[in-house]
């Protein structure tokens, strides 16, 4: 079990911290402004588009050079070993830009594999460090993200079975995979070129992400592919779950910025009977509800980002605080984004239907807030 220590000041967030936040918002500006953005993801307003995968690998590769891809990465297997609270800033201006990459995908990926400790692991590590993406599979044909609930199965050295609902499956290079051995978990990592996988594309709301079905049909595993034991496994996915909550919260709170930022500067804009709608308190009202929403999640994620390091026994029930109030802002916020831009809001050339979308899918993943608060309070009533 990991040492607690006191959290530090305004949760460890200090210049460097800043400095990372600070060159990703720029990097950002500089090359995907929004409606560059759109142009990527949205060419295709047919109602038929199916599961495409939209994304600049150029800007990606520019991504990757900068390190970002393995900030989460500890020193003994190569990386920058970023405190959490380092990544989280990072991640919230990735979801600020929506920018459509495996980014997160491959921290939260990161996050398992750091915990598993072990040489294979590391291993997996170095590969992030060379600049491979990796997204993690688990989700059962019933959606349940157990970490002891896998369809997948491996018997005489070939896995069989579908994990569903893989975020950034045709983007990643490769798969850490969870899979039961003799009714025991385990985890794999496996080539995304890997002979017998195929990625079947989930049609989905969010037109920044891409999902997939993985079916698995006699894919031949070696020993070296295991990364950790049953035990290890599960231990591992334990304590990486703050981690996915925290990432997923902190891309909502950037993504709701945005939206907060975009509908405040169109409310001073936009002129009716005389004036700007700003003006009016039916506007002002909720932008200013948006913004204390979006304040209290940001405060309580990077508390939960900061537990990560400091208190590891209590980095779960904050990231699940973080996760359930990140989904009430945005529920609340999102709503609005669209209302307050009255008639064009609704349109395919505005660009708010991108952020809405985004943020329909993140208060999904991983579960709502109505879950969150159920899984909050199994971990309090146990302790």
């Amino acid at each position: 079990m990991a040492q607690a220590t006191a959290q530090p000041k305004n949760f460890g967030f200090g210049e460097d911290e800043r400095a990372l936040k600070d060159i990703a918002k720029k990097f950002f500006q500089d090359n995907l402004p929004t409606n560059q953005l759109h142009s990527l993801v949205a060419a295709d307003s047919s109602a038929m588009r199916g599961g495409q995968c939209c994304w600049d690998l150029g800007l990606w590769q520019q991504v990757v050079d900068l390190g970002w891809l393995m900030a989460a990465v500890p020193e003994r297997a190569g990386g920058l070993g970023m405190s959490a609270v380092a990544v989280a800033g990072l991640v919230e201006e990735v979801g600020q830009a929506a920018f459509p990459c495996p980014l997160i995908s491959t921290l939260n990926t990161t996050y398992i594999l750091k915990a598993c400790n072990t040489q294979p692991a590391d291993q997996a590590l170095g590969y992030i460090v060379q600049g491979k993406s990796f997204s993690y599979a688990s989700c059962n044909r019933h959606g349940s993200w157990g970490h002891n609930e896998s369809d997948l199965v491996v018997e005489n050295g070939v896995i069989n079975g579908s994990v569903y609902f893989v975020q950034d499956a045709q983007k990643v290079n490769c798969f850490l995979v969870n899979a039961k051995t003799d009714g025991k978990v385990v985890l794999y990592v496996i080539d995304a070129n890997a002979q017998g996988l195929s990625i079947n594309p989930d049609s989905i709301v969010d037109l920044t992400r891409d999902q997939a079905t993985l079916v698995f049909n006699n894919v031949a595993v070696e020993a070296s592919q295991l990364v950790a034991s049953a035990a290890e496994s599960l231990n591992a996915l334990a304590t990486a779950t703050a981690a996915w909550l925290v990432l997923l919260s902190a891309d909502m709170c950037g993504a709701a910025e945005w939206q907060l930022q975009t509908t405040a500067e169109y409310a001073r804009t936009r002129q009716q009977f005389d004036r700007t709608i700003g003006f009016f308190q039916a506007v002002k009202h909720p932008l200013v509800e948006f913004m204390v929403e979006i304040d209290q999640a940001r405060s309580l994620l990077y508390n939960a980002a900061c537990a990560i390091d400091h208190e590891p026994d209590m980095a779960e029930q904050y990231a699940r605080m973080a996760k359930a109030v990140a989904n009430d802002a945005v529920g609340f916020g999102s709503r609005k984004s669209v209302q307050l831009h009255g008639g064009i809001g609704f349109t395919w050339e505005c660009y708010v239907h991108l952020y809405l979308k985004r943020q329909l899918h993140s208060q999904a993943l991983l579960g709502d807030a109505t879950y969150q608060r159920e899984k909050l309070a199994e971990l309090v009533l146990s302790s």
